[in-house]
């Protein structure tokens, strides 16, 4: 069928599957050293503990079938191998079918990690990327042109990641109506990057440029995604110009990069098209039939989007085929973070040698600079800011990171930046106090050369020592 295929697209195919193959290099690296403490056996939500009381056909995973440190480490290692060879090209090198094969790889491991990820991937990047990476599985090799309808089927995706996060902000808090969410955004983002201490101190109009901006980009644009060539390619390529203006910002795992890699398709990035045979009759009918059944299950998230009660980042089956996305409806005024410490002290006092934790990528010490880790995911610290927003999103894990501080667990030591105790002494007690952090102001900045400043609210937990916890059975 002539139709079938878009031979001037074959550069953007390559494009974006060497992109989405780092995206699953960098994604299953970020699984492969922090699950231990996360999902391990003795993690602070193990595994084994979730696959007793969560059926397969809910969450599937092969982890279902049986669950070890080394079978999930195994897992994740494979991933990275995996991936590595497909950011290498080696599917360019072995027949369609091979190629579909290998593709299906990375997704479905991922998926088994994704499914059994409990609060520490709950996050909608990773149904972005299984949703992206099912649909890579069908866009073919060398030995055909680019399938139309799986070009169509990643335009269609981009559109909802765009449209469905602006109709979520114009739905949710009144400051992205009133063009004043940048106001605090940068100050009260999960975890800010080494730039959003100066985006937040542009000038009070250029933040609301910004989200102006933001809103065209993401309500207006993406309609442009369907129209002829070349007002398609100038949609995208605007789409990837504001991801990349949120990626100088903070940091934001892969979303911003999962979005850059969906824009590729879009683009009809000029070259000479290589000659390549009609596509397999099997593989057109196999394309054609996956397409069909994408869309008939783009019901649920288109309804949703269309909702005034419209919810983020939901998956609707099991398998993340077709998802709703969207972020920050709302934006948090005040910033507030957990300071966790321990002390050696026998008899804990207020005054005592109190010394605290250093994470890696969320605010302690007011005067340590953030750092840049996207695309890498720290998913602790992370999980910290939404603790810091209400007890409620830490009452499955908190008691459990706790108790790992008292053992001085290496697994979980290796997720923070610093340890203030030995290996050979872990602390006797370990508490959190609730801090309010605000940037500084230049003439502070100049004056303390900190870049944050911070006032104590509340206690978060009191002392606790290893005794008084107890762990579930």
């Amino acid at each position: 069928m002539d139709w079938f295929t878009a031979p001037g697209y074959w550069l953007s195919r390559l494009v974006f599957q060497r992109a989405l193959a780092g995206v699953y290099l960098v994604a299953f690296l970020a699984a492969a050293l922090q699950f231990r403490a996360l999902l391990g056996e003795r993690g602070m939500l193990p595994v084994p503990r979730f696959v007793a009381r969560v059926p397969f056909r809910r969450a599937p995973s092969l982890f279902h079938w049986r669950y070890s440190d080394r079978l999930f480490a195994a897992c994740a290692w494979t991933g990275c191998a995996v991936s590595a060879a497909l950011l290498a090209g080696v599917d360019a090198y072995v027949p369609l079918g091979a190629a579909m094969a290998l593709w299906l790889v990375p997704w479905a491991l991922y998926l088994s990690i994704v499914n059994v990820g409990q609060t520490w991937y709950g996050f909608g990047w990773e149904s972005l990327l299984l949703e992206t990476g099912f649909l890579a599985v069908f866009l073919g090799n060398d030995e055909v042109a680019p399938p139309v309808v799986v070009l169509f089927l990643l335009r269609w995706l981009l559109f909802r990641v765009e449209f469905g996060a602006g109709l979520i902000k114009m739905r949710g808090d009144a400051c992205w109506r009133n063009l004043t969410c940048l106001h605090h955004h940068h100050e009260t983002q999960p975890m800010p990057g080494p730039l959003s201490w100066f985006f937040h101190h542009l000038p009070g109009p250029l933040h609301k440029v910004e989200v102006s901006a933001n809103h065209v980009t993401q309500l207006m644009v993406p309609f442009l995604l369907f129209t002829p060539q070349p007002v398609a390619t100038a949609a995208a390529a605007l789409m990837v110009l504001t991801q990349l203006w949120l990626v100088l910002s903070g940091n934001f795992a892969w979303l911003n990069w999962i979005t850059i890699v969906l824009a590729v398709p879009a683009l009809r990035l000029p070259h000479d098209a290589p000659s390549v045979p009609d596509a397999p009759l099997w593989y057109e009918v196999v394309v054609l039939a996956v397409a069909a059944l994408l869309l008939f299950l783009s019901y649920h998230p288109v309804v949703n989007m269309l909702s005034r009660r419209q919810v983020m980042n939901r998956s609707f089956d099991p398998l993340h085929l077709v998802n709703s996305y969207g972020a920050f409806g709302s934006v948090n005024r005040v910033r507030h973070e957990i300071v966790v410490e321990g002390t050696l002290d026998e008899v804990p006092r207020e005054d005592g040698d109190w010394r605290a934790y250093e994470f890696r990528g969320k605010p302690g010490d007011p005067r340590r600079w953030p750092r840049q880790f996207a695309p890498y995911h720290l998913r602790l610290d992370w999980m910290m800011w939404f603790a810091a927003l209400s007890p409620g999103y830490a009452g499955t894990w908190f008691g459990a990171l706790v108790e790992r501080l008292l053992e001085n667990d290496p697994d979980t030591l290796r997720l923070l930046r610093r340890s203030p105790f030995p290996p050979d002494r872990p602390p006797r007690h370990v508490r959190a106090r609730l801090f309010r952090y605000r940037y500084t102001t230049w003439r502070e900045l100049r004056e303390t050369g900190a870049c944050w400043e911070r006032a104590y609210v509340r206690e978060y937990l009191p002392p606790t020592r290893l005794s008084a916890l107890v762990r579930e059975p």
